[in-house]
């Protein structure tokens, strides 16, 4: 009768023990797909629900944590247990010897207890193939994204496309240059679009070094888009992120002589749409604008060269400097994110740095605020040899993805939810593009 009725008596107990692989697979896609839409929510389609939008991941990230404990996919390191701790004695600190919060401390801790260590959930979970499969999203989103920030760029801030957070008819744009303002894309601010593009750029580079894993006229389509938006994003800092990630693919070739002439054609390739685009008059003007931000930041910060070398290093040299007239464990975790002031002074500002490690050091102490640094600096340092030993065996993206890693992790600034959730999903991709199956 079993068999009649189409219900097997045994299930197979491989299944089962895939099941939960499976939902945690597809709670990372939901993960994916809230970081990229979450601003638009946020913006236009639920303006009404902006703020708790502001956390839409959290329960995400704390479901995804508890069920790979439970599975036990999570395994504890050096790095991953420090953090943990690190993340529970800041709330004690902060609550007691700080600003006295406790939404507050849990806000700021809920990065090294449920969002840093998706990293290494993503990174047991996903496989080379996974990772992959995501590469040729982005790089399909990024073609109507494109189409989205020309838009932006082109229409008046009171416009519905650039509404801001809330539906905030002022604009959701940044100042940028010659009267027009960074575009936000489907983000709630430029960070989001910078952090988009430059890891469609690992991707873009990867294809186009390995287009057997993707259609051609997708890839053209998503360099097309990349080399559109970095004039319309009137970044500096996209453009520079797309230079390093650059480099570092340069170096993978290095080591393979018959690579060369792929991405001799591929940077042909670039260069040829970029004049095909330089002749149609809104890619002038967009040029045209951010040349003359890239000019007045020049002038303003003396040079692309050294604000790269005070945001990477100054803001930690400084950092160690003030933190003698700071509270030896701080003045609480969280106090230094937009949330925080909101909830401790009533309106958004930096209460404490701007700069990431400067938030970090100012809000638990200078020990603990070193120790994060630390050993954020350390996941991109293992991530980085155990990519360049890849190189042997011509698996480039974890090489090509360290680069998006080591301008994020390290002193991205995690007070932000998209900075953060783009840190996270790309240190789970580089790790997970190591491996070739669940057991490696």
């Amino acid at each position: 009768m079993a068999k009649t009725l189409g219900i097997k008596k045994d299930i197979p107990k491989k299944k089962i023990a895939q099941d939960p692989l499976e939902l945690l697979k597809r709670g990372i896609w939901v993960y994916f797909f809230l970081l990229i839409f979450e601003g638009a929510l946020r913006k236009w389609f639920l303006p009404f629900l902006s703020t708790p939008l502001l956390i839409i991941r959290d329960p995400i990230a704390f479901g995804l944590i508890y069920l790979a404990i439970k599975q036990n996919v999570l395994k504890s390191n050096l790095i991953l247990t420090t953090v943990t701790i690190i993340g529970v004695v800041s709330i004690v600190t902060a609550i007691f010897l700080g600003h006295g919060s406790l939404p507050v401390a849990l806000f700021g801790a809920r990065i090294f207890l449920i969002h840093f260590p998706l990293i290494f959930v993503i990174g047991r979970v996903f496989t080379f193939e996974d990772v992959i499969k995501m590469g040729k999203i982005i790089l399909w989103i990024s073609i109507p994204m494109s189409m989205l920030i020309t838009l932006q760029f082109y229409s008046p801030q009171s416009a519905w496309v650039n509404r801001g957070v809330g539906g905030d008819s002022e604009g959701g744009g940044f100042s940028g240059a010659l009267g027009f303002f960074r575009p936000p894309a489907t983000f709630s601010f430029i960070t989001g679009t910078i952090a988009f593009y430059s890891l469609a750029a690992c991707f873009i580079f990867y294809f186009l070094l390995n287009s057997k894993y993707i259609n051609k006229l997708v890839l053209y389509g998503a360099t097309g888009a990349l080399l559109i938006a970095i004039p319309l994003s009137i970044s500096r800092t996209l453009l520079g992120s797309v230079v390093v990630i650059f480099g570092f693919v340069l170096i993978a070739v290095s080591r393979k002589s018959k690579y060369f002439g792929q991405i001799l054609i591929g940077f042909l390739a670039m260069i040829v749409v970029f004049i095909i685009l330089s002749n149609t008059a809104a890619f002038q003007t967009a040029t045209e604008a951010f040349t003359a931000r890239f000019e007045s930041a020049n002038e303003i910060e003396g040079g692309l060269q050294n604000t790269l070398a005070d945001r990477y290093l100054g803001g930690m040299i400084s950092s160690i400097q003030n933190s003698t007239e700071e509270p030896f464990f701080g003045y609480g975790t969280g106090m230094g994110t937009n949330v925080g002031s909101q909830l401790l002074r009533g309106k958004t500002s930096y209460l404490i740095s701007e700069g990431e490690w400067g938030r970090l050091i100012g809000e638990m102490g200078l020990l603990m605020g070193l120790l994060i640094i630390t050993f954020r600096l350390k996941l991109c340092i293992d991530i980085g040899f155990a990519s360049y030993r890849k190189l042997a065996s011509d698996n480039f993206l974890p090489w090509i993805l360290v680069g998006f890693l080591l301008l994020n992790i390290p002193q991205g600034q995690w007070a932000q939810p998209t900075i953060l959730g783009f840190s996270v999903l790309g240190g789970g991709l580089a790790v997970s593009s190591l491996r070739t199956s669940n057991k490696s």
